[in-house]
């Protein structure tokens, strides 16, 4: 029996490991951003947006849009574009189809010359970027 013992530990001790080091490998990695940074950058759109001057209404989505890229960007998400990398984060966000919202929202006003948006238009973006900023751990 004694003989026997020896190579039944010595091949649980290799399975263990072999575990051990899965689990470190396919382990989501939990990216630390400076939480400070990004919740004064934050705070300065929401402040920033002004309900009595329109100019501010493109300014927040825009820069919400910026925002959350770079944070995602700093994660390491993979993608050429902000949309590639949304693509590739179906999981990091609560609603992944109000992103896309709202990302679509920035993407109109960057390319369409006359499109003018309300102050609720605004804020719902805003909103959305500050939950995916919260899902990421950015805020």
């Amino acid at each position: 029996m004694e003989g026997g013992a020896g190579p039944f530990i010595i091949g649980i001790l290799i399975v263990a490991v072999m575990i051990f080091v899965a689990m470190l490998i396919t382990k989501k990695r939990q990216y630390r951003f400076n939480v400070e940074v990004y919740q004064a950058k934050f705070l300065k759109l929401e402040n920033g947006l002004n309900k009595n001057n329109a100019a501010t209404f493109m300014k927040t989505v825009i820069d919400g849009d910026k925002l959350l890229d770079k944070a995602m960007m700093e994660m390491g998400v993979p993608g050429k574009t902000m949309g590639d990398r949304l693509k590739h984060s179906k999981d990091k966000f609560t609603d992944i189809n109000a992103v896309w919202r709202a990302h679509k929202l920035r993407n109109a006003l960057a390319h369409e010359d006359d499109l003018e948006i309300t102050y609720r238009q605004a804020l719902a973006a805003l909103a959305i970027y500050k939950q995916a900023l919260k899902d990421l751990g950015a805020i």
